[in-house]
């Protein structure tokens, strides 16, 4: 069983059931829970500057796992763990770092560790996490396996700066682990997909979504948030696009979808936002105009999400939905593959 659905069906199976249009209509994709911020650094047990951008994961206990980037008084990010019965509150916080960066070891750690995405691996019965190490030379992407979020088996950086925003797809396709991140090349900020046959050596690179140009919402910089939910119709992505103002930058989520056993080919990408800052918590902040999921839970029936973000840097904060529903947005919301061009 995947403790991320955990008790619904293998992953394949989710959001097989037919869409539902007439509840789709009648709702927002993406509701705000009424109690956000669920964690703000007055929740934790030391001192801290601020908390937000956590990996989430549904224990075989039924507990909800948010692995949160704490950012520290010094400016540096560490990780820790709170765990829920219901995924909202009652958090039972960590009392004191989870997942330290560790320099010595891991020179790319030296100004700290951000952003997990967690996705639990069947295969090898563990948790991997895709997180940013971040020193002199700029953000890189790191791996850990894990099974009690208690002690970790470390890779390092197994994709060097400048990269981030990174997950493994939770089983291999055509006998290869996947993953999605963001490296930052000369080709701009756009979302890429690797191939590996231990974890450790990757290859087979190739650009699965390119960043749209001109006024689009997600024109410039874009990058994958929580990690990639598989449905019958394909490998369902939340994705972030970066508008730049005259006042700074907004963050915002849309939608893509991909083929399931050729992940690198988009099937349909939104042709607009669905999720954008608005609440308070999510205008002002250490970086205001930010919401910014890196995990999520999907519920017993297979297709209700619990959506868990960061809000302008400086706290957690919860939306629910429908797989359904957002799949139903995207078949009338969208067109065939990429517009990267337009």
């Amino acid at each position: 069983m995947n403790p991320l659905l955990h008790p619904a069906p293998f992953s394949r199976d989710i959001a097989a059931e037919q869409s539902k249009p007439a509840v789709c209509a009648d709702l927002p994709l993406l509701t705000r829970y009424s109690g956000n911020p669920l964690l703000s650094r007055q929740n934790w047990p030391y001192a801290i500057n601020s908390v937000f951008n956590a990996g989430a994961v549904r224990l075989p206990d039924g507990d909800t796992l948010l692995l949160c980037r704490v950012e520290d008084r010094s400016g540096l990010s560490h990780l820790c763990a709170a765990r829920s019965k219901n995924g909202i509150d009652g958090w039972r916080i960590d009392a004191e770092p989870t997942l330290m960066a560790s320099p010595k070891q891991y020179p790319e750690e030296i100004w700290g560790i951000e952003d997990p995405r967690i996705t639990y691996v069947p295969e090898l019965e563990q948790y991997a996490i895709a997180y940013t190490s971040f020193a002199r030379g700029g953000p890189g992407v790191s791996m850990a396996l894990t099974k009690d979020f208690r002690s970790f088996r470390r890779y390092g950086v197994i994709m060097p700066p400048e990269d981030k925003d990174a997950a493994l797809l939770p089983r291999r396709i055509n006998g290869y682990w996947a993953l999605i991140h963001r490296p930052m090349t000369t080709l701009g900020a756009h979302m890429w997909i690797s191939y590996s046959p231990d974890l450790q050596h990757w290859g087979s690179h190739k650009v699965i979504l390119a960043a749209r140009r001109g006024g689009w919402w997600d024109a410039n910089k874009i990058g994958l948030c929580s990690p990639p939910i598989e449905t019958a119709k394909g490998w369902l992505m939340i994705y972030h696009g970066v508008r730049q103002t005259a006042s700074g930058s907004i963050y915002r989520l849309g939608l893509a979808l991909f083929d399931l056993e050729h992940p690198e080919i988009c099937l349909q990408r939104g042709d607009s936002w669905i999720f954008s800052p608005e609440a308070p918590y999510e205008r002002v902040g250490d970086v205001h105009d930010v919401v910014f999921p890196c995990g999520q839970t999907i519920g017993a029936d297979g297709d209700s999400i619990n959506l868990y973000y960061g809000a302008a840097d400086s706290s957690v904060a919860l939306a629910t939905g429908s797989i359904s529903c957002l799949l139903t947005w995207l078949d009338a919301n969208s067109s065939a593959g990429d517009r990267s061009e337009q």
